[in-house]
């Protein structure tokens, strides 16, 4: 049915597929990055927990209605900045709002790119709704670049996978 060249040649192709991680999910492994230890002034990491060279820092944050939806209540205002950042595209760390025990209450991933020029660094200023504003005792920042995204093995076999950052930090994770 086959010509006999055409037969002999298909195990090769087939050992060719599977060293080329083509054939079979072997070829495509996912890795995610340890969250880095939070505070109020971090340097930002890499995926592989290296430094970027940028530094993310909370400034300032009080609690207080925002001005355009007064009648929701209080909400926790948060000024931060990044040190060493490129203004167009940039790293992004989660900032969260945490109690006493340092649960968080809220988090958000906020980006330098969000940021405007002041003496060298890039300032922002950024909202988050929190159930119970006074227990909020502290805003952290989590040092992970959350910037890269890169599509995982379950997305996309054949261009997926390699380093990813860790899980974006939620409420109720303990920082």
């Amino acid at each position: 049915m086959f010509p006999a060249r055409l037969c002999a040649g298909v195990p090769l192709v087939l050992v060719l597929l599977a060293l080329s991680g083509c054939s079979h999910p072997w070829g495509c492994t996912d890795t995610t990055a340890e969250r880095g230890e939070a505070g109020v002034r971090v340097q930002v990491e890499d995926l592989y927990g290296q430094p970027l060279g940028v530094t993310a820092e909370v400034v300032g944050w009080r609690i207080e209605p925002h001005p355009q939806v007064p009648d929701e209540g209080d909400k926790v205002h948060v000024h931060y900045r990044f040190d060493g950042a490129d203004g167009s595209r940039g790293p992004a760390v989660d900032a969260c709002a945490v109690d006493k025990e340092r649960v968080a209450l809220n988090c958000q991933t906020v980006h330098s790119s969000q940021g405007f020029p002041s003496d060298g660094d890039l300032t922002a200023d950024n909202w988050f709704d929190v159930e119970h504003p006074e227990q909020v005792t502290e805003v952290l920042l989590i040092p992970n670049d959350q910037s890269y995204d890169r599509r995982t093995c379950d997305q996309d076999m054949k261009d997926g996978g390699g380093p990813h950052p860790p899980e974006p930090a939620f409420a109720g994770d303990q920082l």
